[in-house]
């Protein structure tokens, strides 16, 4: 009898811990974010993940504490950040962008905490999802596959005449390397020849982007963190050159660029919030989803950068439009 009381007793203590995983005294279940970079995109993420858990039941303030933490695009700061949220025995860990997703995933599959990860584009290079697509542990998100052959063919209806395309991109991101082979793949189905340059931090910018702009008739970005936390830079040089530059989402055809057929990362967001929920409520663990890859594309224009380049923007663009702006957004 007195080993069963004792059996007794230490399974209700084992299943405590468990279940007490994450959370604090008040009851809620406490999640961190993690985020590598601060731009419109990865932001968009963040709000858009919070209102998919909310979706789901999961409020923060409520019933959920949210540890927020913001790498700044650098990656000794996103591996101490994973190490931090590891250490506060957070629940579960949303990780935005590939260098963070990647930095989260190897702190935390040491203590079997499950990592959520948004605007990775390339989940099998990053070695977060094996070749058949599964989770390469309790491991599991979304994708911001760039939409390439709707962007080429978009670039060449708006600038019929361009034959070189500049793309600036961080050597260590594998996302964008991913993002360039396909590029280079693709645009001479469409008379394009890319001009990349590699970057390997923020202080090279300036001098790659004056290198670039006097190679090519225009830009277009990448999801590429490092490079699109400097597009204001970016813009200001291409713009006294009258160089158009393309963007990969709405918020950089916000603040400058001239058109995007991109993706919504709100929505984006929201998706990845949902998987979240379901790893938070037992219904699935990460290691038993797939990641899905986001493929909605929309066109974004700004009639103002159009009008300032001479450009005019093609009609059928304009009418099929997810949203136009007429200014920039500071």
């Amino acid at each position: 009898m007195k080993k069963n009381i004792s059996l007794i007793i230490v399974l209700v203590l084992a299943l405590s811990l468990f279940t007490g995983c994450g959370k604090k005294e008040d009851g809620k279940i406490t999640i961190g974010i993690a985020q590598f970079a601060e731009h419109g995109s990865l932001d968009n993420c963040r709000e858009g993940f919070l209102a998919g858990l909310a979706e789901e039941g999961y409020v923060e303030n409520e019933n959920l504490n949210v540890i927020y933490e913001n790498a700044q695009a650098d990656g000794g700061t996103a591996a101490q950040i994973s190490s931090n949220l590891v250490a506060k025995k957070a629940a579960l860990i949303a990780a935005i962008a590939t260098p963070m997703a990647q930095s989260a995933y190897g702190a935390a599959k040491k203590k079997n905490i499950p990592v959520i990860y948004t605007a990775v584009t390339d989940p099998i290079l990053a070695e977060l999802a094996k070749e058949d697509g599964t989770p390469a542990g309790q491991v599991t998100g979304t994708s911001d596959k760039l939409p390439v052959e709707q962007q080429l063919k978009m670039i060449r209806s708006i600038l019929p005449e361009a034959k070189k395309i500049g793309i600036l991109y961080s050597t260590s991101e594998v996302n964008s390397i991913s993002a360039i082979k396909e590029y280079k793949e693709k645009a001479a189905d469409y008379g394009f020849e890319i001009i990349e340059s590699g970057i390997s931090a923020p202080a090279d910018i300036p001098l790659a982007t004056d290198n670039l702009l006097g190679k090519v008739d225009c830009l277009t970005n990448l999801t590429d963190n490092t490079v699109v936390s400097s597009l204001p830079t970016i813009l200001n040089k291409a713009g006294k050159k009258g160089i158009p530059v393309f963007g990969s989402e709405i918020e950089q055809v916000k603040i400058g660029c001239l058109a995007a057929m991109g993706l919504n990362y709100y929505e984006l967001g929201v998706k990845t919030g949902k998987m979240a929920a379901k790893v938070l409520k037992g219904d699935s663990k990460a290691s038993e989803m797939n990641f899905e890859v986001f493929k909605e594309a929309s066109f974004y224009g700004n009639t103002f950068v159009a009008e300032n380049l001479g450009i005019t923007l093609p009609k059928d663009l304009v009418s099929s439009a997810a949203e136009m702006f007429s200014s920039i957004e500071e």
